[in-house]
């Protein structure tokens, strides 16, 4: 057995059980622990299959945002887990039901899965000779479907808009700042001298 082989049984062990004990574990911030340790197995794949970019982008978007937020968010909220837990014993049937039947369309799609003619060829097409993975995915963005990648930029823009003015609500209860009121006020008028005396406050 080759050393790529053993990295990828490690790997693939590793993701299958951060998987399997993210959805088991009874303390939250385990499962987010475990979820990490599937993010960063997930990651060890990609790399075997020299998409060292996606390898990253999980890495560092995924596990160095996403989990932080979510370990930051379950160790901050004061959440009654036995009430969840109760409540999500009244669904465990279902939710076992619904779980068979994926694993057995799994089966179903693995074991009529085959590799296809062209597809080495066609994979290979892409990235040119002597270019890394990066580099190609680079061109293929912002050469070859720059304007189609600026305009998802676009859109995503106009969704974040369109969100906030959504959920924007002003509320008259909220003291603000006002910023040019701060720069134009008299200090003669802005501040009082009082007279204390000694023993006694204002």
């Amino acid at each position: 057995m080759t050393i790529a082989a053993m990295s990828f049984y490690l790997f693939a062990v590793a993701l299958l059980t951060g998987g399997l004990f993210t959805v088991i574990s009874r303390n939250p911030v385990h499962s987010v622990l475990w979820l990490i340790l599937s993010f960063i197995s997930a990651a060890g794949l990609f790399v075997l299959l020299g998409a060292e970019f996606v390898a990253m982008l999980l890495i560092i978007v995924y596990v160095g945002a996403v989990a932080v937020l979510f370990l930051f968010v379950v160790m901050m909220l004061d959440v009654d887990f036995a009430e969840l837990k109760a409540e999500m014993a009244k669904y465990m049937p279902l939710a076992l039901l619904i779980g068979v039947i994926l694993l057995m369309q799994f089966g179903l799609a693995f074991g009529n899965w085959t590799m296809a003619d062209g597809a080495e060829a066609a994979r290979r097409s892409v990235t040119p000779e002597g270019m890394e993975n990066t580099a190609a995915l680079g061109m293929l963005l912002y050469d070859t479907y720059f304007i189609l990648f600026h305009l998802s930029g676009l859109i995503l823009l106009v969704a974040m808009i369109g969100a906030i003015v959504l959920t924007l609500r002003h509320r008259t209860d909220v003291k603000r700042q006002d910023v040019l009121a701060q720069m134009y006020r008299d200090p003669a008028k802005a501040m009082e001298l009082k007279d204390v005396r000694p023993g006694q406050g204002l």
